[in-house]
């Protein structure tokens, strides 16, 4: 049969590994801690391979791993201080808002110093993450991850987020026993696989349909008004639905102040 195939994949090296990243992934909602292990878990994989060849072909890309730049740390007074609708001005008010730590990210000794392309991939990947929330409009929360680690998935593979994304549909496959439009609340619907691959739909798209976020030095456009360069990235922002931070009514109202 056509299926011997899988014979030559599931060895039971690949089926350990296998085993040992879908346990991170499966605890990625009770600890972010998780999702960076898994992806520095992938920093040496096939699948990382491919996502620094898809990288390597953007010349602001490239040169941003060459340089090692660093991200933060941010300050909070100084970005809230910046004009409203700006993006610094709404990255900093949204997390405050939520109470979130805007500096909420591993540092570089954590990936090995970056010593490696694939090290500072990741360490840029997960610093630059919240504010990917920020120009996607896709939720802090369960309800707009999906969305938003998506994008990176459409633009360059990246593999611990390529994971997090099949292991979620698969989990949520497995444990969700009632169709999607029979359930009331958001919080039920976000544990189907149904509600998995709109998310996922709408951040491949995005991401696909978007110029290159890696590479954009967003200390630089903190300033800039949120809305300008979401058009100038070709980026169709999120703003409705629950898992959209838009809709949030004490973000909004934070952002009013």
């Amino acid at each position: 049969m056509g299926f011997r195939y899988l014979d030559r994949i599931a060895t039971e090296g690949n089926i350990r590994t296998f085993l040992e990243l879908a346990d991170l992934a499966a605890g990625a909602g009770s600890s972010a801690s998780n999702v960076f292990l898994l992806s520095h878990r992938l920093r040496e994989s096939n699948p990382m391979k491919v996502c620094r060849a898809l990288l390597d072909r953007d010349p602001a890309s490239r040169a941003l791993i060459e340089a090692r730049r660093l991200c933060g740390p941010y300050d909070l007074d100084a970005l809230k201080g910046m004009p409203k609708g700006s993006l610094g001005h709404t990255y900093a008010t949204v997390l405050e808002s939520l109470g979130y730590d805007i500096n909420f990210f591993p540092k570089p000794d954590f990936y090995a110093n970056l010593e490696s392309d694939a090290d500072y991939i990741n360490y840029r990947v997960y610093a630059t993450h919240d504010i990917h929330h920020i120009i996607s409009g896709f939720s802090l929360d369960n309800f707009g991850e999906l969305g938003v680690i998506s994008i990176s998935v459409a633009q360059f593979a990246h593999p611990g987020l390529a994971f997090t994304d099949l292991m979620a549909l698969l989990l949520n496959w497995f444990r969700n026993d009632v169709p999607i439009d029979a359930l009331e609340t958001t919080a039920e619907q976000v544990r189907t696989a149904a509600y998995a691959f709109g998310r996922l739909s709408q951040g491949l798209e995005m991401g696909l349909g978007a110029k290159p976020l890696f590479p954009v030095i967003w200390e630089e456009r903190f300033p800039e008004n949120l809305q300008e360069l979401r058009a100038e990235l070709g980026i169709v922002a999120v703003q409705d639905g629950p898992w959209s931070w838009q809709s949030n009514p004490t973000i909004a109202a934070a952002l009013a102040a």
